[in-house]
């Protein structure tokens, strides 16, 4: 009786979401992002913020106070213009500290704390392995106007990927998705390897974000902008909405926070890979 119970729930949410895709699981991702926001805030304690060189890196501090991450690490990054964009992070939250906004922050606490611990070697074939489940890769066979629109959209940035890496990835429309090249891991192997941890880190997240790594390259390597991308990584459900309608609270919010976290793990990605540091000039007056 329990079995046939859930087997008649699973159906009904089936049903609902061929019915009415645009609309389901509103309710419920609204309750997720209105807990999560009043988790993820406090109020704003400290005045003024800035940055100081220290023998790890540099630093952030809250008044006289040294920002800490959540394990209680010293937060310490490797380049000033990393250092200066997490403390402009900071400087621009009002009566309310809204971590959840703070993405540059977050991960800098994750490369800090490395709560999973996984090294350099580790974070590469996590992002190679993302290949086998690219979004762009995977083509439905119908309806005909869809089919059209990825070939349309997608095979350009698949193009661009193998001219630039000199690579084979093709697309597929199985279920088990394209067969890539063990030749071709190994290229991206050796690509990312020219990547510290903590920029592995921020691609790791751009990929995340966007379901892709293909796109991910592309917006690193700037051969796509974050709108650009952001808009190839939703192409179907962009499509499912052209159809169903738009509910634009859900949709329109999704779609910029989408595109903030895109956009902060690009930034996070070439300000790990930025040696040098800004130079200041003291004005007297």
């Amino acid at each position: 009786m329990l079995s046939s119970l859930r087997m008649l729930a699973s159906t009904r949410q089936v049903l609902i979401r061929g019915l009415c895709p645009a609309l389901h699981g509103v309710d419920i991702a609204s309750r997720s992002r209105q807990l999560s926001a009043l988790a993820s805030e406090r109020r704003r304690f400290y005045e003024n913020v800035s940055i100081s060189q220290g023998e790890a890196g540099f630093e952030i501090n809250l008044d006289r106070r040294k920002l800490k991450t959540p394990a209680g690490n010293l937060f310490s990054v490797p380049s000033e213009a990393l250092a200066i964009a997490v403390a402009t992070e900071w400087d621009s939250q009002r009566d309310i500290i809204k971590f959840f906004t703070m993405h540059l922050t977050t991960l800098c606490n994750t490369a800090l704390d490395n709560p999973t611990l996984r090294q350099k070697e580790q974070l590469i074939n996590a992002a190679v392995k993302f290949l086998e489940t690219d979004t762009v890769c995977y083509r439905v066979e119908e309806p005909q106007s869809l089919v059209e629109l990825q070939n349309n959209e997608w095979d350009p940035i698949i193009g661009w990927a193998e001219k630039r890496y000199n690579v084979v990835i093709g697309s597929s429309t199985g279920i088990l998705g394209p067969s890539i090249p063990r030749e071709t891991k190994d290229v991206f192997i050796r690509h990312l390897a020219s990547y510290n941890s903590w920029a592995l880190l921020g691609i790791e997240f751009i990929i995340a974000q966007l379901k892709s790594m293909i796109l991910a390259m592309g917006v690193v390597d700037r051969a796509l902008t974050v709108e650009k991308a952001v808009l190839l990584s939703r192409l179907e459900e962009e499509f499912q909405i052209g159809h169903w309608g738009n509910v634009e609270w859900v949709h329109e919010y999704d779609l910029q926070e989408l595109s903030a976290r895109t956009a902060a793990g690009v930034l996070f990605v070439h300000l790990c890979s930025e040696s040098s540091t800004v130079k200041h000039k003291l004005l007297q007056d």
